[in-house]
């Protein structure tokens, strides 16, 4: 097999399934979210081969209404979907607080499904912070 092309041997795991190594779960969970924390933390136009990789500047979204919120949700959720083939079925939603005088964050809890096991679920919370910096917790 080390003498296919590297997209040869790709082309021939796909065919036959039982060429590839089982797949650990948690690995893949692992994975997914230390790449989520990379492209939720970058900026949109950091990225010379991307303009749109990352997410907006959210500062300037920390101090505005309720209806700013779903229009958030809509963007991480894009970029979620965009940028993280693994995953499928991403839902995201806003987690108001409970004193909103201290509102010095956002948060938002994100659900998804593994594309490679579809009865797993990924779910992690993730607070917009006064910086501009996104935190992900699982």
């Amino acid at each position: 097999m080390r003498e296919d092309r590297l997209l040869e041997r790709i082309r021939n795991c796909e065919k036959d399934l039982s060429r590839r190594g089982v797949e650990d779960p948690q690995r893949i969970s692992d994975s997914v979210l230390e790449h989520l924390r990379r492209i939720l933390n970058t900026r949109q136009g950091c990225v010379p081969i991307a303009d749109d990789y990352g997410v907006p500047e959210f500062t300037e979204y920390l101090h505005l209404g309720a209806q700013v919120y779903r229009e958030l949700e809509k963007i991480l959720r894009a970029t979620i979907q965009k940028y993280e083939p693994r995953l499928k079925g991403v839902r995201v939603s806003f987690i108001p607080e409970e004193d909103d005088r201290l509102a010095l964050q956002l948060q938002f809890h994100v659900v998804a499904k593994l594309v490679s096991d579809p009865r797993l679920q990924v779910q992690f919370e993730t607070s917009i912070e006064g910086n501009g910096q996104i935190r992900l917790k699982d």
